[in-house]
Parts: C-alpha cells; sequence; structure tokens
C-alpha cells in the first residue's frame, strides 16, 4: 500500500506549502494562487495546489483579519455615511422615509425585498444586511 505523503517533512523542507505564519507569506501565497488561477487549463497538480493555497490563504486571514459581523443598521449607518446619503435616498430601498427612519432608529427590522432591494443598490451579498439583525 503507498503512503500519500511518503515524507511530508523533507516535502517542507523542499518548499512545499505550509500553514502561513506572516504577512510576508501571505503575500508570497496569495501571489502563487493568483498565478495558478490565471491558468487556463490548470493540470490536476495545479488544481490541488489553487485547492491547497486557496485554504491555507483562508485560513491565515480568517485568523489575522476576520471583519466581525455587524448588525443591519450599523451596515446601512455606514454605507450612508460612506457614501454621502441622506435618508431620503433609501426610501425606493424603503418604500418611505418613515419606514427607514424606523429601521435606523431600530423600530423595524428589514424585509426580504429591502434586503434584495438593499443588496441590489449596494452591490453587496444579501447576508451583509442579515448577519446579526
Amino acid at each position: 500500500m503507498r503512503t500519500v505523503l511518503a515524507n511530508p517533512a523533507k516535502m517542507i523542507a523542499r518548499g512545499a506549502p505550509r500553514v502561513i505564519r506572516n504577512d510576508q507569506e501571505l503575500a508570497a501565497y496569495t501571489e502563487a494562487l493568483f498565478e495558478l488561477t490565471a491558468l487556463v487549463k490548470p493540470s490536476r497538480s495545479e488544481a490541488a495546489a489553487i485547492e491547497l493555497l486557496t485554504m491555507l490563504v483562508d485560513r491565515y486571514e480568517q485568523e489575522h483579519y476576520s471583519v466581525p459581523a455587524a448588525d443591519a443598521v450599523s451596515v446601512v449607518r455606514f454605507l450612508i455615511e460612506q457614501q454621502g446619503l441622506a435618508q431620503r435616498d433609501l426610501i425606493p430601498q424603503f418604500g418611505s422615509e418613515r419606514a427607514v427612519s424606523m429601521f435606523l432608529t431600530g423600530q423595524r427590522k428589514l424585509t426580504l425585498d429591502q434586503v434584495r432591494k438593499l443588496s441590489a443598490r449596494f452591490k453587496l451579498p444579501a447576508d451583509v444586511f442579515i448577519a446579526n439583525g
């Protein structure tokens, strides 16, 4: 019976991918990942490398750069501020200025239709407006 990894320690010593420990390694692995994903028809080993590097990069980024989930009100307030909008600018997504105001003061939750419209307006995934609130 053949082993999948004959000697992992020797493989790593020769430069095989390993757990990312710092931002410099993250940059190198990300660059390698970009190069591999740019290939039109990656080989089996290149596809396996893409999968492995993706897992390693994701793990490092989750540990070091994860963004805490924000409630929907905070997200919408942030977007309003960043884009220089007024509450009335969101009337098409909420139906009325009163509905916008009630949502921003925590008196009303978002409906599914409002989530869809906000997602489309701000070009963000719907779960951004659903997480924690």
